[in-house]
């Protein structure tokens, strides 16, 4: 039989990839055969994988290809309900109350949202230093780089210091004999429990309960690299948005300009005019020449003007926080004063926070007090204590419990025995337990609301009562919901609230900015007259006259926006 040249060249090929795929292993192989013996235990403990001991490489190494597609591609299967949910509502998908309970639906729909796969996730271990910085706080960047001696030059902005994190980070860990591959606790040597814990807390991730040391770092290392993820994606999302209203406000500008001023303009800019060209064709000329108007041309005025008024509008936004985090922190730090030992404790018991034994009030304020930026973490007992009867009921009837049947049942019953049943079925865990988070995770937001506008006055003023709070008498029933919100808003979320999570802030910012903007785009024909004045004159003239006139359009404009 005759055997072709270039099916042997063929057969020769195929050969050479199976030895070099042998030999050199597959991509993510390659990634954690670099990592010590205790880079990989690490892994598989973060993982909740049991590996023997002693185990030799090649065991741990195998474990760790066994698993890796599904913890690094595939992470999601391995959430709760609860987590699965709070995932998909970060992205703005619409989830059914029915397919709330359901994991598998769950799933399938994060599924639809997931954009790591387990080949980008090798790659991205294979320099961990160029991502797991980016969701740390300046203050924990600078502790980090002070502890260990690395000067960061002036001024100190966030870029520096994640600059200065990332060029050092091997280094440190070669100082300090510790492994870089996939990092140890030296990591986090400058951060408090309390820092890792809100870490958590921010993001929507479950405090490991019960909590140590070790465990919330492991927490925190396992889910750094979806932190980094969502942050850069939200961070897209508002350089995308500010990019679509830098270009508004050039479309106003020009939509208000004469066919002349389009032609000074261009002439201005190098631009070469047809002779003869009509007003939409002038627009579409200086359309495609945006950049002259927006941004990259030097020439550009309008850039210049557009930039000081998103750092201006970015640093009122920044003030206007810090000013309101500063109010909200002397108001919250009023409200405890008058709860009463039982509801401080049930804050500290609500956030997994050890409660002082036989601790006099001054002490439970004082620890209510260091954990007031902590919300409330995952599910508890006080998940139920702001629902309303009829969502007690509901819960109730759905563990098959009596007392949602109980004929002239208060909602202090009725909160009593759901939070009973809540405790016993995270004691038993197992179904029971998945069952009861399946039911929460499902729940409407109507249940856990904290408008309390179906409460009689009698239930308000028990609620606040539970809090030591009496001097609500000759109050209306307003003003007792009014209070009933405003503790409850503190039992919940400390001195946060709903929106200040951690993508929350990112957002509201790029909004706060792009408001700022969308006023000045808005303002009208007459003020981008005047802004168009501004760009003309600095493009033609350089008089003092001149001058001073683009200042006050400038200024008029800044003050706008």
């Amino acid at each position: 039989m005759k055997i072709s040249l270039s099916a042997v060249l063929v057969l020769l090929l195929a050969t050479e990839r199976t030895v070099a795929s042998n030999w050199f292993g597959t991509k993510a192989n390659l990634v954690y055969n670099q990592w010590h013996e205790t880079e990989l235990e690490r892994w598989l403990s973060d993982h909740n994988i049991p590996y023997p001991t002693p185990a030799d490489r090649k065991d741990l190494e195998n474990l760790v290809k066994s698993n890796w597609d599904s913890k690094t591609g595939q992470p999601y299967n391995d959430w709760s309900a609860a987590q699965l949910y709070s995932y998909l509502q970060s992205k703005g998908a619409d989830v059914k109350a029915a397919s709330a309970s359901n994991k598998d639906s769950l799933v399938k729909q994060v599924k639809g949202y997931w954009t790591e796969s387990a080949d980008s996730a090798s790659n991205a271990y294979g320099s961990v230093k160029d991502w797991i910085f980016d969701s740390w706080t300046d203050s924990q960047l600078r502790a980090f780089l002070d502890k260990h001696g690395i000067p960061v030059p002036h001024p100190r902005t966030r870029d520096t210091l994640l600059a200065s994190a990332r060029q050092n980070y091997e280094s440190v860990a070669k100082k300090t004999n510790e492994h870089h591959f996939y990092p140890g606790s030296w990591l986090y040597e400058t951060w408090s429990e309390s820092d890792l814990k809100e870490y958590l807390d921010e993001r929507g991730i479950p405090v490991p309960q019960p909590s140590t040391r070790d465990k919330l770092i492991a927490s925190v290392r396992r889910n750094s690299r979806l932190a980094s993820l969502n942050l850069k994606q939200s961070n897209a999302s508002a350089s995308s948005s500010a990019k679509a209203a830098q270009e508004s406000l050039s479309d106003a500008l020009l939509e208000s300009w004469s066919d002349s001023r389009i032609k000074e303009w261009a002439d201005a800019n190098g631009i070469k005019v047809p002779q003869g060209s009509k007003r939409n064709e002038l627009l579409a000329l200086a359309r495609k020449h945006r950049a002259s108007l927006v941004g990259d041309g030097a020439k550009s005025s309008v850039s210049s003007g557009f930039n000081a008024a998103t750092t201006k509008a970015g640093n009122e936004f920044a003030k206007a926080t810090d000013n309101a985090a500063s109010t909200g922190e002397d108001a919250f730090n009023s409200a405890i004063a008058t709860w009463s030992n039982s509801r401080l404790k049930a804050f500290l018991d609500a956030r997994g926070v050890p409660v002082p034994q036989g601790g006099k009030k001054d002490e439970l304020v004082k620890q209510v007090r260091l954990n007031r930026h902590k919300a409330t973490s995952g599910y508890s007992a006080w998940t139920f204590d702001t629902w309303t009867i009829d969502n007690l009921k509901k819960y109730l009837s759905s563990q098959n419990n009596k007392a949602a049947k109980k004929a002239g049942a208060t909602r202090d019953d009725l909160q009593k025995a759901a939070q009973d049943s809540y405790s016993s079925a995270s004691k038993a865990g197992g179904s029971s337990y998945a069952s009861v988070t399946s039911y929460l995770a499902s729940s409407t937001d109507a249940a856990k609301d904290m408008t309390f506008d179906t409460w009689s006055d009698s239930e308000l003023k028990a609620y606040l009562d539970s809090y030591g709070i009496t001097n609500y008498q000759g109050s209306t029933t307003n003003e007792l919901r009014a209070m009933a919100r405003r503790n409850a808003q503190y039992f919940r979320y400390g001195t946060n609230n709903p929106s200040t999570t951690m993508f929350a802030k990112v957002r509201s910012g790029a909004q706060w900015v792009l408001d700022q903007l969308r006023i000045g785009a808005a303002s009208g024909r007459k003020e981008a007259e005047k802004s168009a004045d501004a760009v003309k004159e600095a493009g033609t003239s350089a008089t003092h006259r001149a001058g001073e006139a683009k200042q006050r359009a400038s200024d008029r404009a800044k003050e706008e926006l």
